[in-house]
């Protein structure tokens, strides 16, 4: 059973990440430091060393909270998509990977924007990271076990980077699955998390006032590339 001080230490630590979102958000990612929050939360900033290490383990533990919200945010958009529909699954988790972020822009720059550096080992920022990458590539081997889509054979793929997706296969991914896939996988998720950063961070702002319908054109290019059906959304 979890002690009381176990359960005060545990609300104290939920309030800093909150006071450090809020921070986030107000005055952006520099300004999210343990000073600024002890200042906020009526404590010395020492105190705050009895719950995180460094500035670097504090940030590293708001990524981590945000990436479990934003996979949250998926996986209850996937879940009103019928099982068997492979296609809605693939716009679904693209658009709510969107409308989150743009939701959440402070956010998204701490998580996509530089690196936030501080674990040499795998920890809860990292687990977390992998929960939400982990949450498209369950998407896309659904995809590919269903509906196998075309993918180019290992001799047909650039030396150098076929041997960067051997190594990222072996070293992450534990599978052994056809390198081309690999490669499609990437290049999917290099077009979606590009699409989304130019409108999150206003670099379309120079062409566009409502970047969505060339989202969708995206969007409709990934669904050619994996011969899945392209349904506008609803209006």
């Amino acid at each position: 059973m979890e002690s009381r001080r176990d359960r005060l230490r545990a609300a104290t630590v939920r309030e800093i990440g909150q006071t450090a979102r809020r921070i986030l958000v107000e005055q952006g990612a520099d300004a999210v430091t343990l000073r600024a929050i002890a200042r906020e939360m009526g404590m010395t900033a020492p105190a705050l060393y009895r719950y995180f290490g460094s500035h670097g383990e504090l940030l590293r533990h708001l990524v981590g909270e945000l990436f479990t919200e934003l996979t949250a945010a998926l996986r209850a958009g996937l879940a009103d998509v019928p099982p068997g529909d492979m296609s809605g699954k693939f716009l679904t988790a693209a658009r709510e990977f969107r409308g989150w972020s743009l939701a959440h822009p402070g956010e998204y720059t701490l998580l996509f924007g530089v690196p936030v550096r501080g674990a040499e080992e795998v920890d809860f920022a990292e687990e977390c990271a992998r929960e939400f990458a982990g949450t498209f590539m369950a998407l896309f081997l659904d995809l590919w076990h269903k509906h196998p889509f075309p993918v180019p054979p290992d001799e047909e793929i650039d030396p150098a980077l076929r041997e960067q997706l051997r190594d990222y296969r072996e070293r992450a991914l534990g599978t052994c699955l056809p390198l081309g896939m690999i490669q499609l996988f990437l290049q999917c998720w290099v077009r979606l998390q590009g699409a989304v950063s130019l409108e999150v961070f206003g670099h379309l702002d120079f062409a566009l006032s409502d970047p969505e319908p060339m989202f969708e054109l995206m969007l409709a290019d990934l669904a050619r590339l994996l011969h899945l059906a392209y349904t506008p959304p609803a209006s």
